[in-house]
C-alpha cells in the first residue's frame, strides 16, 4: 500500500513538471494550428477585421488557381532536387573527413564547410543575386572560358531561375547535414571494420555492409528533416526572385500563403487554406519517408 501511493505521489510531481511545457505546447502551438484550421474556412479582412465562415470555398478555389499548382510543382521539384543531392555530398564529405581529415586540418574543414550554415540565409541570397547576375562573376567566368551562359542573368531567365536557386541551397545546407553524418559516422565501433578488414572486406564492402546500415537511423533523421525545410523554403525565392522573372516560374507554396496574406487585404483566409495544404504534405511526405526508410533500422539499446 505504502509502495502503491509513493508511486501515485512520483506520478503526480512528473504530471506537475510538464504543466510548463504543456502550457506552451496548448498556447503556441495547439491552439494556433486549431485557430488556423478554422481560419482557412473562413473570409478574412486584415484591415477591418470582418471574418466571414465560407466553408470550402477557399480549398475549391485552389483548385482552380494555376498558381497555386505551379507552386506546387515548384516545390517538388525544389525538394526532389535537393534533399538526394545534399544527402548524398553530406555523406560523401563526412565519410572523408571521418577516414583521412585528422587533426587540425579535419576540424578546419568541418568548420569551412560548416560556415554557410551559420551565415544569415538574407545575406547568402543576396550574394548569390549578385553572382548570379548578368554581369556577374559566374557569367564573367563562363565568358572568359567561352563557355555558355543565359545572358540576361541566371535569375532572370526562366529556364535556369529555380535551378540556381537550388544549387545555393544545397551549398549551404551540406554543410549542415555533413556534421550530423559524422557524428553518426563516430558511433560507429572500430573494431568491426578492423573485423572487417581481416577478413579480406575491400573499402566499398566495409562501407556497403558496415556503415551504411549502422547510419541508417542518421540518414533517415537527415532525409526528414531536409525534405521538411525544402517544402518550407520561402526565404531564398523571396529575396532572389518574388516568384519570377515570369509570374510563378520560382512560387512555392510558403511564398503563395506570403503573398496572399501580406500583399492583399482580404486573402488571409486562402492563404491559411494553403499552409494547411503545406502541413498536411509535411505530414504526409515526413510519413511515409520513415515509413520506407525505417525498415531494417539496427535496434537502439
Amino acid at each position: 500500500m505504502k509502495t502503491h501511493t509513493c508511486l501515485r505521489q512520483q506520478y503526480w510531481y512528473g504530471m506537475l513538471f510538464t504543466v510548463p511545457w504543456l502550457v506552451t505546447f496548448v498556447l503556441f502551438w495547439l491552439y494556433p494550428l486549431a485557430e488556423a484550421f478554422l481560419l482557412s474556412f473562413s473570409s478574412y479582412s486584415t484591415l477591418t477585421g470582418v471574418r466571414q465562415w465560407v466553408g470550402l470555398a477557399n480549398y475549391r478555389a485552389l483548385l482552380d488557381d494555376p498558381l497555386f499548382w505551379q507552386a506546387l510543382r515548384n516545390t517538388a521539384i525544389f525538394t526532389a532536387g535537393t534533399v538526394p543531392i545534399t544527402t548524398a555530398l553530406a555523406l560523401i564529405l563526412a565519410v572523408m573527413l571521418d577516414r583521412v581529415a585528422q587533426g587540425w586540418f579535419g576540424s578546419f574543414l568541418r568548420a569551412a564547410y560548416f560556415l554557410p550554415t551559420v551565415t544569415s540565409l538574407v545575406v547568402v541570397s543576396l550574394i548569390f543575386t549578385n553572382l548570379y547576375a548578368r554581369d556577374g562573376y559566374i557569367n564573367t567566368l563562363l565568358q572568359a572560358l567561352q563557355l555558355p551562359y543565359p545572358e540576361r542573368g541566371w535569375l532572370l531567365d526562366p529556364r535556369t531561375a529555380l535551378g540556381s536557386i537550388m544549387a545555393m541551397d544545397v551549398w549551404m545546407a551540406t554543410g549542415y547535414y555533413m556534421v550530423i553524418v559524422l557524428a553518426g559516422l563516430q558511433t560507429i565501433p572500430r573494431q568491426l571494420y578492423e573485423a572487417a578488414q581481416l577478413s579480406g572486406a575491400t573499402t566499398w564492402q566495409q562501407f556497403k555492409w558496415i556503415t551504411l546500415p549502422l547510419l541508417k537511423p542518421t540518414l533517415l533523421f537527415v532525409v526528414v528533416m531536409n525534405t521538411i525545410k525544402s517544402l518550407q523554403v520561402f526565404v531564398e525565392v523571396y529575396i532572389m526572385t518574388r516568384g519570377g522573372p515570369l509570374e510563378g516560374t520560382t512560387t512555392t507554396l510558403v511564398y503563395e500563403v506570403y503573398r496572399h496574406a501580406f500583399e492583399r487585404t482580404d486573402g488571409m483566409g486562402y492563404a491559411t487554406a494553403i499552409a494547411v495544404v503545406v502541413f498536411v504534405v509535411i505530414v504526409g511526405v515526413s510519413w511515409m519517408q520513415m515509413q520506407f526508410l525505417r525498415s531494417g533500422v539496427p535496434a537502439q539499446r
